[in-house]
């Protein structure tokens, strides 16, 4: 996180807050103007956000505060809106209407370079934050599913890259097929290398290691793993293989020898989010590994979620990630 909150300083980019009046998120926002981490904007009614920081002792002096339905671009964000769904049926008063969300307003101003990235979810649901995501800024261009990682740092550890792995999906996603599961290895090496500056090194794990096993849950790896290398043959990557022969090197020689990856792989995409859930919470508990995440990835522009259970130091913490996904 240290190098990541560098990253973030120098990029200063502006993340809209949605849930400026709630307690954790007014804490970390003033840890993050200390920090210089970004310039966050607070979505809210500023009467209620100014009362709420008195209450809970958070200096959010000089920090902007836009209420979205005083907003003098809240019938130019509906506007927008309209245009964008009114194929769907949606009427110019439902625009104006939902553009009064804090999470629809914050997303509109992240699709219109008003701020740079958005982080909500203290008190939403994930489906709040993604479903004006859908809406309003899309995928990325070659990306065909919004998907999630972790980044695990785990002590003491020689797997990975020096003890760093990012997992994925572990999430959003239960049962991608094998288009969707290129399109999480792809955008997971992006997320890999704009936070981490490491070389992606992809393995698509299965329980089977180059046709050790047949069945059909092992050819969607397979065709998943042949998608990514036509759509981007730059990438390090290989499957299907098991969890022990893309991180174990001894391993990966004796299953994979003429693999690129097998033995070294510091990027694992699970098949489906059983296997993601489970892998990232072993590892979590087991390993003691510092966990930073979900990251979301695959939006056209940077949007995250939190877990309700937060506390602020999560929220500095993503915001800072937000920033840096956030530089072009």
């Amino acid at each position: 996180m240290k190098k990541i909150w560098d990253k973030a300083r120098l990029a200063s980019k502006t993340i809209a807050l949605p849930e400026g009046s709630e307690r954790r998120t007014l804490l970390a926002a003033q840890i993050i103007k200390k920090e210089k981490l970004a310039n966050v904007i607070l979505l809210g009614n500023e009467e209620i956000i100014r009362n709420e920081a008195e209450k809970h002792k958070a200096d959010i002096s000089g920090i902007e505060i836009i209420n979205p339905e005083k907003s003098d671009k809240h019938e130019f964000y509906a506007e927008t809106y309209y245009n964008l769904r009114k194929s769907k049926g949606v009427t110019f008063e439902d625009a104006f209407n939902t553009m009064k969300d804090t999470i629809y307003y914050g997303t509109m101003m992240v699709k219109l370079g008003d701020a740079d990235g958005l982080v909500s979810g203290a008190i939403h649901s994930t489906g709040d934050l993604l479903r004006p995501g859908f809406q309003i800024i899309k995928t990325a261009p070659g990306i065909s599913i919004v998907s999630s990682c972790f980044i695990m740092e785990i002590p003491d550890c020689k797997f990975g890259d020096k003890g760093l792995l990012v997992l994925a999906d572990c999430a959003i996603n239960p049962n991608p097929n094998e288009e969707e599961l290129a399109s999480i290895a792809i955008s997971t090496a992006n997320t890999a290398k704009a936070l981490l500056n490491i070389e992606p090194k992809i393995a698509m794990l299965s329980f089977s290691t180059k046709g050790s096993a047949k069945h059909e849950l092992v050819d969607k790896v397979v065709k998943a793993t042949e998608i990514v290398r036509i759509k981007d043959p730059s990438l390090q990557i290989d499957g299907e293989l098991q969890l022990d022969a893309a991180i174990v090197p001894e391993v990966g020689k004796l299953k994979a020898n003429d693999s690129p990856v097998a033995g070294n792989a510091n990027i694992l995409i699970f098949p489906d989010l059983q296997a993601g859930n489970i892998g990232y919470k072993l590892v979590q508990r087991l390993a003691k590994a510092n966990t930073i995440g979900p990251i979301s990835q695959g939006f056209a522009l940077p949007i995250n979620d939190l877990s309700r259970g937060c506390v602020p130091e999560e929220i500095v913490d993503v915001v800072a990630i937000t920033a840096v996904q956030a530089i072009k």
